[in-house]
């Protein structure tokens, strides 16, 4: 069976020395003009320190009219570079790929909403195909930014209702052109950006993905089917399954009776690799998600906790995260800012409130 401890090898000729995955966490850190600050810096590098064998930015904005949150880091312009640069050199010093996640917040961006089509509820406008042609090719640069910069690669976010994923929903997604209608036009964003990305970079840079199978109108097997496509192209060379808990049935109710990653981890892999984030909060659990069938297990509220997750799960088989909540102080020592200590405020139960 395997070990958390063993490496594994990407398509791209990259290996992870270990299992264990840093997922991309929103941290609110970073300047408000989206250049890296040294908390954020502190943060990240802490996890590559900590044994983390990929450590991922969290969502990084492509361009200035996707930004989706205050002091989201920037991977959109020239000021960014000096930063992002240090960043990457710093994460592979410790023996962590570097990966930068990239992100357009499309109908929950922060300034000017878009969306594939109108959507009165959050005030976002449907984009024109010029609009549409732009982001894609903000997306692409982005990558050749991260290239440039020293990452080792990026992860495409296509998850959580922001603009990829939200071109895949038919509940969002009401064109009637090449980037609407059925799903496979549905998708079409999504996979012009994975060619553009392709095409763009060298061979060696690694390529991923991350997918939400449910809520924003998404349907599941729609979701399962691009999917299987990204596995069986093999284009990519990481998929990574955002489940909120591993353990879960799906939402919809014809769907029930086995678990929502069985739908994944049957799927022909095409030499990519499979992970999960979802509740991991212990070696146990990391274990558990390899014999469900996926390559790694990504975490966030544990690497939130103990930067050095991995090496703890070395030394202890047994190991588990501290329970919640915590103190503000416990965070600190873990490495994260104020900004993103007040973050995990809002996350009901995570910090210990003052007395």
């Amino acid at each position: 069976m395997t070990a958390l401890t063993d490496p594994l090898s990407l398509r791209s000729g990259a290996t992870l020395k270990n299992r264990f995955v840093l997922a991309p966490l929103t941290n609110l850190q970073s300047h408000p003009d989206g250049v890296l600050s040294e908390d954020e810096f502190k943060w990240l590098t802490m996890r590559a320190e900590g044994g983390f064998a990929l450590t991922m930015t969290c969502a990084a904005s492509v361009q200035e009219s996707g930004v989706g949150f205050p002091g989201q880091l920037g991977f959109h312009d020239a000021r960014h570079d000096p930063g992002l640069t240090r960043l990457a050199a710093k994460i592979k010093e410790h023996g962590s790929l570097a990966v930068a996640q990239l992100h357009h917040g499309g109908l929950r961006a922060a300034k000017t909403p878009k969306a594939p089509s109108a959507d009165e509820k959050l005030k976002a406008e449907a984009m024109t195909l010029d609009e549409i042609r732009e982001s894609r090719d903000c997306f692409i640069e982005a990558a050749r930014r991260a290239e440039r910069t020293g990452f080792d690669g990026v992860e495409l976010h296509a998850a959580h209702g922001y603009l990829i994923c939200s071109f895949m929903s038919p509940e969002l997604n009401r064109r009637d052109d090449e980037y609407g209608g059925d799903p496979e036009r549905r998708a079409r964003f999504l996979f012009e950006i994975v060619d553009g990305v392709r095409a763009a970079t060298k061979p060696g840079f690694t390529l991923g993905v991350r997918l939400s199978p449910e809520r924003w109108g998404l349907d599941l097997l729609e979701i399962r089917d691009v999917a299987q496509r990204l596995l069986r192209e093999a284009r990519i060379d990481f998929l990574d399954m955002s489940l909120w808990d591993v353990r879960k049935e799906p939402s919809d109710e014809k769907l029930r009776g086995r678990t929502l990653a069985s739908y994944f981890t049957e799927l022909e892999r095409g030499g990519v690799r499979l992970g999960a984030a979802g509740k991991i909060m212990s070696a146990q659990d990391a274990r558990d998600a390899i014999a469900a069938g996926f390559d790694f297990p990504m975490l966030g509220r544990a690497a939130i906790l103990h930067h050095d997750f991995p090496k703890r799960v070395a030394a202890d088989p047994e190991f588990a995260a501290i329970a919640t909540p915590v103190s503000e102080a416990h965070l600190r020592q873990e490495g994260l800012g104020g900004a993103f200590v007040n973050y995990m405020r809002t996350w009901q139960g995570f910090v210990e409130e003052p007395a």
